[in-house]
């Protein structure tokens, strides 16, 4: 407010008007703009092409009462008293024309006009203009829809609608919850939907154990929409994840925002979302009774299997996996969609990384797909689970890639032998351990010196990478475009599930990668080898398990995930394992 009292000329609001009343005795000149102009006041224009102060142009300028008056306490006559038949500058910014103040406060961020509001009258009225908020919806949350059209066009899923069924007719269609959206304008929209929520946009991980999970709250039309990710019915990394509504917000006549449960088989439902904490919120259904199903358990367990893996349970052959369904299950339907989420950010893009950094789909065995973030961090590439399994949480590091440590592969005959390509991969592996014993024993040496303060902070950035070495960072460019792919082929008794993986790869590097007992048990990081094979695929062959990973990367667009720097996105992550473990 400030600085448009500033620009303005003017105190306080309060004085401004009363020095308004003072003058209109003397100039005869009304301050107030009648509904009409109110309503045309994007569309005003000066009727006087050489923009004089006349009764003429009285609607498109500013008149010596509706300008507020200069900082130094006395009214800005200037358009009064010249006598020139030439173009008047404006002295203030209240002088304005109404369309150029609706273009100028268009750019201002919405949190702000409520303030510019108070300076005076004319600002407020030039506020009630639909173009100033619209512009605000779409440029601040990505609003594409209009809002008079939205009855016509629908919300972009099916998801959305309810089915009613008539009795006359017996048949059923979908009809669309949806408010009388002619009665609203986007100042509505802005103030009491948007702008509320505003916190709750971007990626969140669940709280669910250890199996996580990823939510995306975007807006979508009118409505601010959370979708859950799940994997594709038939799991492979190339088709792209399914997305399942869990709640949704959005205004009635009453310009009253309304939170709805998605989850359970009747349709939309009372919910509620608590925003206490900072990059924290919480769901509630308020409805948990719309989530049963008359057959009972079994019959939600029967609908559930339906929809998460698109089959019955007699489909599914593998006993092993027969129990780690049901356990998902029984432990995933006691929340009832009262769900605590905690914000993820996406890792900032650095010129030296490897490839893009993101979100990928890879495969877990009889675990299914499982989603993990790949970042950069120096000399390491790192992939951390959004969605995990009894065995690994979600939250947990999986991958841990030293890209300071290349792998030549041999050729295509040595590439089929798994003992060829394990001892590769074992001889840098103890490489890296005699790397780490000498530098504990040079800490060891410190410490009874006391001197170890250096040595400690040098030796903690050098285990974190697990190089051992001062080797030169690769570079990321001959990496993302070698001159030529090298063959790859994976070797005999490798499983790899059913992917078509691909037949050449740019780089190969050591890493190692996690395993665990049920519940997280003997946690224990295990040699392998990292392949990059393009922009958007790497896989992983884990050497004491005899399989292999392939990963895809999760092209969605993604609004509001990016984190503002890298000190942020490592919190992040380092408060991630304590989420899930």
């Amino acid at each position: 407010m400030a600085v448009c009292a500033r620009l303005c000329g003017v105190g306080q609001s309060r004085r401004c008007r009363r020095r308004q009343r003072q003058n209109q005795q003397g100039q005869g000149s009304d301050s107030d703009m009648d509904e009409e102009e109110e309503e045309r006041i994007v569309g005003l224009k000066q009727s006087d092409a050489g923009g004089g102060g006349g009764p003429e142009s009285g609607a498109a300028t500013a008149g010596p009462s509706d300008a507020c008056e200069n900082g130094s306490g006395h009214v800005n006559r200037g358009s009064l008293d010249s006598t020139s038949t030439g173009p008047q500058h404006p002295q203030s910014l209240a002088e304005l024309p109404p369309e150029l103040l609706v273009e100028t406060f268009s750019l201002l961020p919405g949190t702000a006009l409520p303030n510019v509001a108070l300076v005076c009258k004319k600002f407020r009225q030039i506020l009630n203009t639909e173009t100033i908020w619209r512009r605000r919806c779409m440029e601040e949350f990505g609003m594409k829809e209009d809002l008079r059209k939205m009855e016509v066009e629908g919300v972009s899923s099916r998801d959305i609608y309810v089915k009613r069924v008539n009795p006359r007719v017996k048949s059923g269609r979908f009809m669309k919850l949806l408010p009388d959206y002619e009665h609203m304008d986007y100042r509505d929209v802005y103030t009491h939907l948007l702008h509320p929520y505003r916190q709750i946009l971007g990626l969140w991980q669940p709280d669910i154990g250890p199996y996580g999970g990823l939510l995306n709250v975007v807006v979508d039309g009118l409505f601010i929409i959370g979708w859950m990710y799940l994997p594709p019915h038939d799991p492979r990394v190339e088709d792209p994840m399914r997305r399942r509504p869990l709640f949704r917000i959005h205004l009635w006549e009453s310009k009253k925002s309304t939170v709805e449960c998605m989850y359970g088989h009747k349709g939309p439902h009372k919910g509620d979302i608590q925003t206490g904490k900072k990059d924290e919120f919480s769901t509630k259904c308020s409805q948990t009774d719309h989530h049963r199903m008359p057959g009972g358990r079994q019959e939600e367990f029967r609908t559930w299997l339906e929809e998460e893996w698109g089959r019955t349970l007699e489909e599914i052959f593998h006993e092993h996996m027969q129990e780690l369904i049901l356990m998902k299950f029984i432990y995933t339907s006691q929340y009832d969609n009262c769900l605590t989420y905690r914000r993820i950010y996406l890792p900032p893009t650095m010129p030296s990384d490897l490839l893009h950094p993101g979100l990928f789909k890879g495969t877990y065995g009889s675990h299914g797909l499982e989603i993990v973030m790949l970042s950069f961090h120096g000399n390491s590439a790192r992939a951390t689970k959004l969605t995990g399994d009894p065995n690994v949480p979600a939250g947990q590091l999986t991958l841990d890639v030293d890209l300071s440590r290349p792998v030549v592969l041999p050729d295509l005959k040595h590439q089929r032998n798994i003992e060829e390509l394990s001892r590769l991969v074992l001889g840098v592996h103890e490489e890296v351990q005699r790397a780490q014993q000498q530098q504990q024993q040079a800490m060891d040496t410190a410490t009874a010196e006391g001197a170890c303060s250096d040595v400690t902070a040098a030796g903690g950035v050098e285990a974190e990478r697990v190089t051992g070495t001062d080797s030169p960072p690769p570079d990321p460019s001959s990496s993302i475009s070698p001159p030529e792919s090298q063959p790859f082929v994976l070797p005999l008794g490798v499983t790899a599930r059913n992917e078509v993986y691909p037949r050449t790869c740019r780089k190969c590097f050591y890493g190692t990668g996690l395993i665990a007992g049920h519940g997280f048990t003997s946690p224990e990081r295990t040699p392998g080898l990292f392949v990059l094979f393009d922009a958007d695929r790497f896989g992983f062959i884990w050497l004491e398990l005899k399989s292999f990973s392939l990963y895809s990367r999760l092209t969605d667009n993604l609004a509001h995930s990016y984190a503002p720097n890298m000190e942020r996105f490592e919190a992040m992550l380092g408060n991630m394992q304590s989420w899930t473990s």
